[in-house]
């Protein structure tokens, strides 16, 4: 990454950083992937119970395996389909440790998130002790009409994509306010505040993560 992008983004963390401190949530910034599996590792005490949702972000630090060959309670529900997965997002609730990422995240510090069957938005709201949100610098948007925006018309299209639907959003590559039955815009989470002190913990890592 080109040195003045670099000096950008450590400036701009130390921005969110602060903002998030203001509204109760904690901040963390890592230079690199390495440093943000480190980070998020000692956030998570061996032993804890540890769910997710479906975070691209938490594969590509390299988190997800390290957690299944550590010693925790770790349910992947990534492995898992049906019944099964549903059993796994109820227990989440009750986890110690949440893990996931956002759609956005506004410069003052608000998380915007999307989701269709929404195990992760309600995770993230309420239930496990302990959220820890992976998210790389190329989801930070300006204000929260950005966040949305961003989350809408890249991260919404590009999951679409991913998951081989058939929304209109997957035809045109942008956004079309659907209400498809494939859709994944089913729920819109904005976290301006945590009321739990120490309950939500946002590493911002220096690199492209996600989508």
């Amino acid at each position: 990454m080109n040195e003045n992008k670099i000096k950008r983004n450590d400036l701009l963390a130390e921005t969110i950083i602060k903002n998030l401190a203001k509204r109760n949530m904690t901040g963390y910034y890592a230079h690199s992937k390495a440093e943000a599996l480190q980070i998020a590792l000692s956030l998570i005490p061996e032993g804890s119970k540890v769910g997710r949702g479906g975070s691209v972000s938490v594969n590509e630090i390299g988190l997800n395996d390290a957690l299944e060959k550590g010693n925790y309670q770790f349910v992947n529900r990534e492995k898992l389909t049906g019944e099964d997965k549903r059993k796994a997002d109820l227990l989440t609730y009750d986890a110690d440790v949440f893990l996931a990422s956002v759609n956005a995240i506004s410069v003052d510090g608000v998380l915007v998130n999307i989701d269709g069957n929404s195990n992760r938005v309600s995770a993230l709201a309420y239930g496990p002790k302990k959220v820890i949100l992976i998210v790389g610098m190329n989801k930070v948007a300006g204000d929260v009409d950005a966040a949305l925006k961003r989350a809408r018309n890249e991260a919404a299209t590009t999951n679409a994509q991913r998951f081989g639907l058939t929304t209109p959003c997957t035809k045109t590559g942008a956004c079309m306010n659907c209400l498809s039955p494939d859709t994944i815009c089913c729920q819109f989470l904005f976290t301006r505040y945590s009321r739990h002190a120490g309950r939500i913990h946002v590493i911002l890592v220096n690199d492209n993560l996600g989508f």
